[in-house]
């Protein structure tokens, strides 16, 4: 077969399609083993890259008054136009050959080295695509009992990531930049003035320039190292901790023994598994034509989307909790978290800026790696990555995971390190008011806030931006209510809404 360059791979295909693609999403894994040569030493495959989404305008979505229900009317003038619900249910999707063969893949245990772990057994369909459990990290391995290095994420929405950049990212097209703020940077930056709309000139739009020069962003997995799809899904395939194959060979030679091998030679040929790396290449990309058809891995339907077009009404709680979510001195989570579509409508939300950002999560001692007190998991810095070891300032920043079904999740953070949203909601606003509510005491009697970074790169955790911006003793950003109305908001980005099921429930 041709094997196409990423972007013009994308580039063919339809505007359905694009709209709702899902690309390559680690095949069998999204998550982080944490065996790097493993990693590195997956065989060369097919190369597809998702289609970007652009720059996305931060514009505060239609209220009737500070504590009603927003209303559901089209957006205003300039600001994001109304994008297409699900278009999946008015034209249902049947499966190319390819990607049928695909799902038998992503389903099939006999791949691993145990029998006994498929890409489906930590994502799960039933859990959006995420693990089936409530472990900090996912089990693997021959015997089923090594832990991974981090949290599983889920394989949902992850179409519009971008390669990984320090800087401006040009696979970001720039064409949603705010035009109320002409002097303002072009890149999507996590710099308060930004998020909160000011109006920069001058100096001012020098000195924010060279902030966005220097912010990492895109690449896929907690810590961005990988650009290329293939080396996402065959990672898992080889990894010791997780399918634990012992090269490429024991892969195709699974591959050729299962009892459908028929349709690898029905779709790429008589002498598919003559040749390794094509073989397995092949198979990389009928996992790719299953994740990029199925519109269960990208259904944009969740109530917020529905909300978005006029077809449905927050409540009083959910009213609140998006106006908490927006507001840059409250909650500010949609300076991390983009709650608009772009700005003609293309994209949907997807609720990350796919930045970087280090926030000191505590230290969870159920993974077995964190005993020993000289390891750290630095992100960015390593230990999985390898190319940004000696850059201090990029140590602990993971990358900023969407949104959506966040109320499926049951831990959080790269390490999973808490089981409720309701403590993550209570951790971001008390980090800093609070600090002994979440962190030991050190040997010096006194609180080792950011517990799971080395001393030297606490520096780099954020204390800039709200919620973050408090001091000891503070009131928190956001009281108890507020929290449960943010929380109220996000169950609005669950998967699965029906409008018509609601209209009948309300009646």
């Amino acid at each position: 077969m041709t094997i196409l360059p990423r972007r013009h791979f994308a580039a063919t295909l339809g505007t359905a399609q694009a709209v709702v693609l899902s690309a390559f999403l680690a095949a069998c894994g999204q998550h982080d083993g944490g065996n790097a040569n493993a990693q590195q030493a997956a065989a060369s495959a097919v190369a597809v890259a998702p289609v970007s989404t652009p720059q996305t305008a931060r514009s505060t979505a239609p209220s009737t008054g500070p504590d009603a229900v927003l209303n559901t009317a089209a957006p205003a003038a300039g600001a994001s136009q109304p994008y297409e619900v699900a278009p999946w249910r008015d034209h249902p999707v049947k499966l190319s050959a390819m990607a049928e063969l695909g799902k038998q893949l992503f389903f099939e245990k006999s791949l691993s080295g145990s029998g006994k772990m498929a890409c489906a057994s930590c994502h799960d369909p039933a859990n959006a695509y995420g693990p089936p459990n409530g472990l900090a990290v996912q089990l693997g391995g021959l015997d089923m009992q090594q832990q991974g290095a981090r949290a599983v994420p889920s394989l949902k929405y992850l179409e519009h990531n971008p390669d990984f950049t320090i800087g401006p990212n040009s696979s970001v097209p720039d064409t949603d930049v705010a035009t109320a703020t002409p002097a303002a940077p072009t890149s999507d930056v996590k710099v308060a003035s930004v998020a909160k709309g000011g109006n920069l000139t001058g100096a001012a739009a020098v000195a924010q320039q060279a902030a966005a020069n220097n912010v990492p962003q895109g690449g896929f997995d907690w810590d961005g190292r990988i650009d290329t799809f293939q080396d996402q899904a065959t990672g898992p395939l080889l990894d010791p901790h997780e399918m634990a194959n012992k090269n490429a060979s024991e892969v195709v030679h699974k591959l050729r023994d299962l009892p459908y091998a028929a349709k690898f030679k029905q779709l790429f040929g008589d002498h598919i598994f003559d040749d390794e790396h094509l073989a397995i290449s092949e198979a990389l990309f009928a996992l790719t034509r299953y994740q990029l058809e199925e519109p269960s891995f990208h259904p944009y339907d969740s109530k917020y989307d529905y909300y978005m077009i006029g077809q449905a009404t927050l409540t009083e709680a959910e009213a609140r909790g998006l106006k908490l979510f927006e507001d840059p001195a409250k909650g500010n989570c949609s300076s991390c978290h983009i709650d608009k579509p772009s700005v003609d409508g293309k994209f949907p939300p997807v609720f990350t800026d796919f930045q970087f950002e280090a926030f000191g999560a505590p230290r969870n001692m159920h993974i077995a790696a964190n005993r020993n007190p000289h390891y750290y998991d630095l992100g960015l810095c390593g230990p999985v990555r390898k190319d940004y070891t000696h850059v201090d300032a990029y140590c602990g920043l993971f990358k900023t995971p969407t949104l959506r079904n966040v109320l499926s999740r049951k831990v959080f953070f790269h390490n999973g390190v808490f089981r409720s949203i309701d403590d993550v909601m209570h951790f971001y606003v008390q980090r800093e008011t609070d600090p002994a509510r979440w962190y030991p005491k050190g040997k010096n009697g006194k609180i080792d806030v950011y517990n799971d970074l080395p001393p030297k790169y606490k520096k780099n955790v954020d204390v800039a931006d709200a919620p973050f911006d408090r001091k000891r003793g503070d009131a928190p950003a956001l009281d108890d209510q507020e929290i449960k109305d943010v929380i109220a908001f996000l169950g609005t980005l669950n998967d699965g809404y029906r409008p018509e099921q609601a209209q009948t429930a309300a009646k």
